[in-house]
């Protein structure tokens, strides 16, 4: 797709959400399940994936382990917002390139030390666009798509989350 059609869809879309807001808000679901051991089918839509620990922490090593995933969906949201941006801003990239780390402290996720959270302590991210236009310009692009990026405001911003539990007992014989 060249950038002048995504510039087309992307504008498309928005002159859709601006007439009608509602067609922009709704729920997605991702469906998990333990298939054996810690082997897990994912679905969403007619998307099929598997998440997986390494065997030394306990996996079969079938699928990246969900941190992979994570990291994954800021770095491909990310890059995919610079280019759309880019298309609507008009700056041509050559080529662009997102890496993200992540801190993370395995005593606390398997209950060594209570001390820390059991989660990422910080994460970063870094950004190599080749492009013709002016360092300026590709700056504005970047401060422009991260300012509208939905995984990035997730990961900086808490979100509430709730839960769910539905308890039943095996079919009695």
């Amino acid at each position: 797709m060249t950038a002048s059609e995504l510039k087309t869809i992307i504008e498309r879309n928005q002159k859709a959400l601006r007439l009608r807001p509602s067609i922009g808000m709704g729920t997605a679901s991702t469906k998990a399940s333990i298939r054996s051991g810690v082997t897990c089918d994912i679905e969403d839509g007619g998307w099929k994936l598997v998440a997986d620990e390494s065997v030394g922490d306990g996996g079969a090593g079938l699928g990246p382990d969900p941190g992979v995933f994570g990291r994954a969906a800021l770095g491909a949201c990310l890059a995919m917002g610079y280019v759309q941006w880019a298309a609507v801003m008009e700056v041509p990239i050559d080529s662009l390139e997102v890496v993200v780390e992540a801190d993370y402290n395995a005593a606390a996720m398997f209950a060594v030390d209570d001390s820390a959270p059991p989660g990422w302590g910080a994460i970063r991210y870094s950004v190599a666009i080749s492009s013709p236009a002016s360092e300026e310009r590709v700056r504005e692009l970047v401060e422009h798509a991260d300012r509208y990026s939905p995984l990035l405001h997730d990961f900086a911003k808490p979100v509430p989350v709730t839960r769910e539990l539905h308890i039943t007992s095996p079919a009695k014989k």
